[in-house]
């Protein structure tokens, strides 16, 4: 049986691949290292973006990554998304209060989440478990329809419940 896949790049088969799918987590590897490239692929629904110079582990450990439900850019991505981000931005807008669907508890989560604190960082600093940081962290994606850490911060950022440092 002959079967054959229509020809498309990265970007087209992420929004291929969650549309039919809309939980699986894609991780694009490329040898484009365009901003263009990398919105692109995070709005078609990727949890991940590449570089192919990465070595074996760090492929590997980026597959685990994604595979996990988390989010992972390549370095040089992150340094340029996030000044980008922040560049593009005069001022955040003012809004500053929790979203109605979510609790106070989930509200200090997803601040924490969005200041760039693992799991157990959060739970030292909410006086819990990493169990309980977990089930908050599950809840303001589910509450608010994100899909992982990288959409959390992007969300906290344009409502200003976050603010870049030195603001």
């Amino acid at each position: 049986m002959d079967i054959r896949m229509p020809r498309m790049d990265g970007v087209a088969a992420t929004r291929t691949i969650t549309a039919a799918q809309p939980a699986t987590r894609v991780l694009v590897l490329t040898t484009f290292d365009l901003d263009e490239y990398v919105y692109e692929a995070l709005l078609a629904g990727a949890s991940g973006f590449l570089l192919k110079d990465v070595g074996r582990e760090g492929l590997v450990a980026a597959v685990r990554v994604v595979a996990a439900g988390d989010a992972l850019l390549a370095p040089s991505v992150t340094r340029r998304l996030l000044d980008d981000f922040v560049g593009s931005r005069a001022r955040p807008p003012a809004r500053t209060q929790a979203p109605d669907v979510l609790t106070a508890r989930e509200f200090d989560t997803l601040t924490l989440l969005a200041q760039g604190l693992s799991n157990p960082q959060m739970a030292e600093q909410l006086v819990v478990s990493e169990h309980t940081v977990k089930t908050h962290v599950s809840n303001v994606f589910h509450k608010l329809g994100l899909r992982d850490r990288v959409h959390a911060v992007i969300y906290a950022y344009e409502r200003g419940i976050v603010k870049p440092t030195g603001e």
